[in-house]
C-alpha cells in the first residue's frame, strides 16, 4: 500500500466533477489552444496526443480508463519517453511517491512516462498547482473528451482551493510549494 499525501474524502467527490477547462473531441483543436509544455493524466489523453504528434512532457498512465483496462491499441500509444518512473497511488489518492515522481518531471529536461500501479486520476490538480504558468494540463472528462486545462495563475489558484478540499499531509504541500 502506497503512502497517501492526499485522500479525497467522500464528502469532497462532487467538487471534483466540474472541468478546470474547455472540454475537446478532437486532439488537434485541443492543441491549437495549448500551451507548453503539455502534462497529459490519463491513458486515453495521452494515447491521442502521442497519435496527433504531439507527445506530452510528462504522460501519466495506469492502465485504465475509467476503472477498465485499456484497449491494446491504446497501451501501445504511449510516448517514446527519456525515462519512465513507476510509482504506486491506490484509488482516492495521491500518493507520495507520485507526487514527488510528478513535481521531479515536470522540473526535469525531457520527457517522462509516469506508470501508476493503482490510480492516478488525482494527479491533475497537483499538476496544475506544479506545471509553470503558460503549460497545460490535459485530462479525460468521461463520457466528454479531453479537459484542455490552461495553467494560469487563476487555474493555479482554483486547483489549490480544490486541493484544500482534500484530506492532505504535510508532505503533500511541502512537494507542491
Amino acid at each position: 500500500m502506497a503512502r497517501a499525501a492526499a485522500t479525497l474524502p467522500p464528502d469532497a467527490r462532487g467538487a471534483f466533477k466540474e472541468p478546470l477547462g474547455p472540454v475537446y473531441e478532437d486532439a488537434q483543436r485541443l492543441l491549437a489552444d495549448a500551451g507548453d509544455p503539455i502534462i497529459a493524466v490519463g491513458d486515453v489523453v495521452t494515447y491521442h496526443l502521442v497519435a496527433a504528434g504531439a507527445p506530452p512532457k510528462v504522460a501519466v498512465v495506469d492502465g485504465k480508463t475509467e476503472r477498465e483496462a485499456v484497449t491494446a491499441e491504446v497501451a501501445g500509444g504511449r510516448p517514446d519517453a527519456d525515462r519512465t518512473v513507476e510509482v504506486a497511488s491506490d484509488p482516492g489518492t495521491i500518493s507520495e511517491e507520485l507526487l514527488e515522481a510528478l513535481v521531479e518531471a515536470i522540473d526535469a529536461e525531457g520527457a517522462t512516462l509516469l506508470s501508476v500501479d493503482g490510480e492516478e486520476d488525482l494527479a491533475t490538480l497537483p499538476a496544475v498547482v506544479a506545471a509553470p504558468i503558460g503549460a497545460s494540463v490535459v485530462y479525460g472528462q468521461p463520457g466528454e473528451g479531453m479537459v484542455l486545462a490552461n495553467v494560469t495563475s487563476a487555474l493555479r489558484e482554483q486547483a489549490h482551493e480544490l486541493c484544500e478540499l482534500l484530506e492532505t499531509t504535510d508532505t503533500f504541500w511541502a512537494l507542491l510549494e
